[in-house]
């Protein structure tokens, strides 16, 4: 018997300003399953990405958003992530002065006291750190240095890879995590994502190119077009876009 989804998305519309961006789309992600979205740029992927974590400055005209059964739409940002939902961002930001420990010690405690426990213990927790850094091929160095300050484009979506492992969350969306990246930094992070995959989690993954979905093998593929989702497939659909290209596979 097939579980109930984590994500399902009805009948979506959203706008920034006046103009429409997500035009009636509708998705459901079950536990276990690995989404692709794909798309040409201005298609409204990341605003789906940013709607589905509760970015400000968007509108949802119509529609719902239901995350484990449970509307999300009148919750915070905040809100969502305890419940869940992470986001890793296509340029990740930096924050100076704080260390990377701290960070995920803070975040951490946040996601426990809002499930209603104690904050972890300082050996607990370095322990934790230590596991999901070796399992994400992370170097140590990066420890009491300052979140993404002054590192590279790989080691910053690395970072954000080693983030999700610390925080376990039910659906992680990727938007466009492969973007700058050179085939060994994409090789690393699309296997940190591979580990982290497992039958009580989902994820979906935004990308505009093929290539990331040789290491990260899709369960699904989506086209989307003009703010909604246009075509659905396996994992195939993707290289047919890749021979195609978006308007004689969205047109035909």
């Amino acid at each position: 018997m097939k579980m109930n989804p984590i994500l399902e998305i009805k009948n979506l519309h959203a706008k920034i300003g006046d103009k429409e961006i997500i035009k009636g789309l509708n998705l459901t992600v079950y536990p276990g399953e690995v989404h692709a979205i794909m798309g040409p740029n201005g298609t409204g992927k990341s605003t789906l990405a940013y709607i589905i974590a509760g970015k400000d400055g968007y509108e949802v005209t119509q529609g719902d958003i239901l995350f484990n059964g449970k509307s999300i739409l009148d919750m915070s940002p905040e809100e969502r992530a305890l419940e869940g939902i992470f986001l890793g961002f296509q340029y990740p930001v930096e924050i100076p002065g704080v260390s990377m420990t701290n960070f995920m010690k803070a975040a951490i405690d946040a996601q426990r006291k809002y499930q209603g426990l104690d904050p972890v213990k300082p050996g607990e927790f370095l322990k934790m750190y230590r596991e999901k850094q070796a399992l994400v091929n992370m170097p140590d160095k990066i420890k009491n240095r300052s979140v993404n300050e002054g590192f590279s484009g790989g080691e910053k979506k690395r970072n954000e890879i080693f983030q999700m492992a610390m925080l376990n969350p039910k659906l992680a969306i990727l938007d466009e995590t492969d973007s700058g990246l050179d085939i060994d930094a994409l090789r690393s992070v699309a296997e940190g994502v591979n580990k982290l995959r497992n039958k009580d989690n989902a994820f979906i993954i935004i990308t505009h190119y093929q290539r990331l979905l040789d290491y990260i093998v899709p369960d699904i593929v989506h086209i989307m077009y003009d703010g909604k989702i246009v075509k659905t497939g396996d994992k195939e659909l993707a290289k047919e876009l890749e021979a195609k290209g978006y308007d004689t596979l969205v047109k035909s």
